[in-house]
């Protein structure tokens, strides 16, 4: 075979160090021996430091937590678990509906004299009446201005639905209004609501939207009473409302006998509790056959103004 071109040996000493080309800038080497400089070492970004930082205090607390309520659990006997919450519930701290204690601007935020505005949407075949009420209680605690409208997805909207705020007439310039109360008919699956257009997700629900509504008047709960009112809007809406003929009935028995206790499901003061039940009752149409007690809350709520105004509307 005959010979290829011939490559210069690259093994010889000092071939390397003659030929390093010196037109790129110089590199330390990395295999000298031990008095050779170590490498730079890499900073440590200040964000990845204080995350640690916050992660280590975080898990820190946590820790104290557990371990209060490791505390607390220790001295929670069993028999005590189906401790009569009636004298909890006596004393908590109710303030009537009809004062003028709640302050709109800490508990929607000050914003520099600009009108609060709620915007809920719902849909008018099956209208929240809960909402309605509360609307009612709340013009009679605040100056609120109040509109109706109808989206362009729903074709028809009957009469009594347009005028459910009455007939709303303008008469003072916006800024002498507390709050805004829109009530926009829409084809939604279920109630929107927001408070802060630009900023806020949408509260979805008529439990939802009722709780957060009702919280305007400033009544103030301890947990035990907060508990029981959930329970009882979530056992409005979900079994009594949407459930079946079976669970409606337990639901009727269980309010006859709280009702049995107290004028009002829960304690002695009206709660978004009652404005729930008794409007799941009204579209449900079981309010005929409740039992003896049911029937007297029943009456107890249409002698207040807001609920016989929204009866007008079943009509």
């Amino acid at each position: 075979m005959p010979a290829m071109y011939k490559v210069r040996p690259v093994h010889s000493a000092g071939v390397l160090a003659e030929h390093l080309p010196t037109c790129m800038y110089p590199l330390p080497n990395l295999h000298r021996g031990p008095g050779a400089a170590a490498p730079p070492q890499e900073e440590v970004d200040p964000s990845l430091q204080a995350l640690e930082s916050r992660q280590e205090e975080i898990l820190k607390r946590l820790y104290e937590l557990k371990s209060a309520v490791d505390g607390l659990s220790k001295m929670i006997q069993t028999p005590d678990a189906d401790f009569d919450v009636t004298n909890i519930i006596q004393t908590d701290e109710f303030s009537p509906l009809t004062t003028n204690g709640a302050d709109l601007d800490l508990m929607l935020g000050k914003d520099y004299g600009a009108l609060k505005d709620v915007v809920i949407n719902a849909n008018p075949s099956l209208p929240p009446l809960s909402l309605l009420v509360i609307h009612s209680l709340l013009c009679e605690r605040y100056k609120i201005l109040s509109a109706v409208h109808t989206h362009s997805s729903v074709k028809s909207v009957p009469e009594n639905l347009l005028k459910c705020f009455g007939e709303q007439t303008k008469k003072k310039p916006r800024h002498e209004y507390q709050l805004g109360f829109t009530l926009i008919w829409k084809d939604v699956p279920k109630p929107q609501m927001k408070f802060s257009i630009q900023t806020m997700c949408p509260i979805e629900g008529e439990g939802n939207i009722a709780r957060f509504l009702f919280s305007l008047f400033g009544q103030k709960y301890n947990a035990v009473t907060s508990t029981l009112i959930d329970s009882w809007v979530d056992t409005a809406l979900f079994q009594l409302k949407e459930g079946s003929s079976k669970e409606r009935g337990a639901v009727l028995r269980s309010m006859n006998a709280a009702l049995g206790k107290s004028s009002w499901l829960v304690g002695n003061e009206l709660t978004v509790a009652d404005v729930v039940a008794w409007c799941a009752l009204q579209q449900t149409g079981t309010a005929n056959t409740a039992p003896a007690n049911v029937q007297k809350w029943m009456k107890s709520c249409e002698n207040l103004a807001p609920f016989s105004s929204v009866m007008k509307l079943l009509k």
